[in-house]
């Protein structure tokens, strides 16, 4: 068990919030999905402890042209996007500087979605129990337009479950889900990757083997 202080890695993130998640195993119509690319470790275990299927769901933020760090919206898996309206007009940002930046990231969504399903559509979420799982939530900007797309699908159920998240976070989504499972709540969170001693960097090949690995044993 970790000291709840800090997690080793993502793996031992995701057997936390497996343990969170026991009433969900074996549960059926329940579908684990992971943002791409960092969600996807911990969902795994996530999916693996629980006996759940697997999938992955893609969200790229739209970041401000030259100051690509700070997030003017973002666009999900299906062409859903948010725009926060309030930087856009506070920076003067036009709609033909906004459209690069768009563009860009439609296209890194769709190559993600090409690499790592390699052919297989997104799992059906209508009237599911649905478990969104990512390695964090820092500002909320990449899981609230997840939350707004999957809506959009018509699940039953909708839970968050993130292994750490700004206590004020914490209060806060769970206004917009169903259920919210963080099992660390810190009041000043500065960066996820604090919270790990391991946040190294999740790759594709990662991302596709740990889809393929939990999927196959479920015949997805």
């Amino acid at each position: 068990m970790m000291d709840m202080d800090k997690y080793r890695d993502r793996q031992e993130a995701g057997k936390v919030l497996a343990d969170a998640l026991k009433s969900y195993e074996n549960h059926k119509d329940t579908i684990v999905l992971g943002l791409a690319r960092g969600g996807i470790p911990v969902a795994y275990e996530v999916a693996k402890g629980l006996n759940l299927p697997l999938d992955v769901y893609i969200v790229r933020k739209i970041g401000v042209p030259g100051h690509a760090e700070l997030a003017l919206g973002a666009i999900a898996s299906g062409g859903t996007s948010v725009f926060n309206d309030d930087i856009i007009r506070e920076l003067q940002i036009t709609q033909d500087q906004i459209q690069p930046v768009i563009t860009q990231e439609l296209a890194e969504l769709e190559r993600r979605e090409k690499v790592y399903r390699q052919g297989r559509p997104l799992l059906d979420l209508k009237d599911k129990t649905v478990i969104l799982v990512d390695d964090g939530v820092a500002t909320g900007a990449t899981m609230l337009v997840a939350i707004k797309a999957i809506r959009h699908l018509f699940p039953r159920k909708l839970i968050v479950a993130v292994p750490v998240a700004q206590a004020t976070l914490c209060q806060k989504m769970q206004t917009y889900v169903d259920e919210f499972v963080c099992p660390l709540c810190p009041e000043n969170l500065y960066a996820v990757g604090a919270w790990y001693d391991d946040f190294s960097q999740t790759e594709d090949d990662e991302v596709r083997a740990l889809l393929n690995e939990v999927n196959s044993n479920k015949g997805l």
